[in-house]
């Protein structure tokens, strides 16, 4: 009995399998210990979450390799059983395998960041975790109006970046146009009414244009697109009950429902304090209830 427990002691399979016990312990040990100073060195909460992520890789890394290392002389053995297993593995983890070439693919061709809002796999909101699996969202939207959060946290599998589209409403151009519609009654005089406007348009949203000039020169040079008009546009169309004026903006992609709000309540001030220039158009639908009636049918 002795002898036996003497040979599995010093057999030199169980003392690989024990070294890489313990260096994987190290290894997770010291990554946790650096991960628990980095708060100390790095304030930034993006950056904080970047070197957390990198450790735990880092770490992951130093694992295979020295595993890899201490069954170096096993490995040579293992390459034709690897080969005829590799075909089964790949079919039966092809999700998987995809959702990894997925993480690959984020990592390294910039389709998102943590921070980003997408839209991804049917699902919008912001992303706040990329592993080497799945895509965490804190999801905007459903039955939640203007882009707020609802609560939900969604996890989607990596794979679906090579399924469906991904909309990205941060990359580059962090930046979305948006307009609202004014119906001014008939009578008005359209270019005081649009000057007005632009006058209100200017105080409101004026900074993100600038900022959205820039950040749009940038995107010009770095793809083939023809530039666009980032400054806050007025237009008009006629129908038979009055003048809708539309006006088009640029605003930061977080604070579209805010500023939309702003908008209106400037219109409605102006239009409170200058009612000979700017007189709001509306429908009304009045709603009453018929009197009651008899009926009286005779068969003759």
């Amino acid at each position: 009995m002795e002898k036996q427990i003497t040979d599995i002691l010093f057999d030199p399979t169980v003392g690989k399998i024990v070294s890489v016990f313990v260096i994987a312990i190290i290894i997770i040990s010291l990554s946790k210990l650096i991960q628990k100073n980095i708060s100390k060195v790095v304030k930034d909460n993006s950056s904080k979450y970047r070197a957390r992520k990198f450790v735990n890789f880092f770490g992951f890394i130093l694992i295979l390799l020295a595993a890899s290392i201490i069954y170096s002389d096993k490995l040579g053995g293992l390459t034709v059983a690897f080969g005829v297993a590799g075909a089964g593995i790949a079919f039966a983890l092809q999700e998987i395998i995809v959702s990894i070439a997925g993480w690959i693919a984020i990592t390294f061709g910039r389709y998102y960041k943590v921070g980003d809002r997408i839209l991804l796999g049917g699902v919008k909101g912001d992303v706040i975790d990329i592993s080497v699996m799945r895509t965490t969202l804190m999801e905007c939207g459903e039955w939640i109006n203007g882009d707020l959060y609802n609560g939900r946290v969604v996890r989607i599998s990596n794979s679906f970046l090579f399924k469906d589209p991904v909309y990205n409403y941060s990359g580059d151009f962090p930046f979305l146009w948006d307009e609202i519609v004014v119906p001014i009654k008939h009578g008005s005089d359209v270019n005081e009414v649009k000057e007005i406007f632009g006058n209100i348009a200017n105080e409101i949203v004026g900074d993100y244009s600038r900022n959205a000039g820039v950040a749009w020169s940038e995107l010009v040079n770095k793809y083939m697109v023809e530039n666009a008009q980032v400054k806050p546009l007025i237009t008009i169309t006629f129908n038979e009950n009055w003048i809708n004026f539309t006006l088009r903006y640029v605003v930061d992609y977080k604070f579209r429902r805010g500023t939309k709000d702003q908008l209106f309540s400037k219109i409605q001030e102006a239009s409170k304090t200058m009612p000979d220039k700017i007189k709001i158009a509306y429908s009304t639908l009045e709603i009453s209830q018929n009197s009651a009636f008899d009926l009286n049918i005779s068969n003759k």
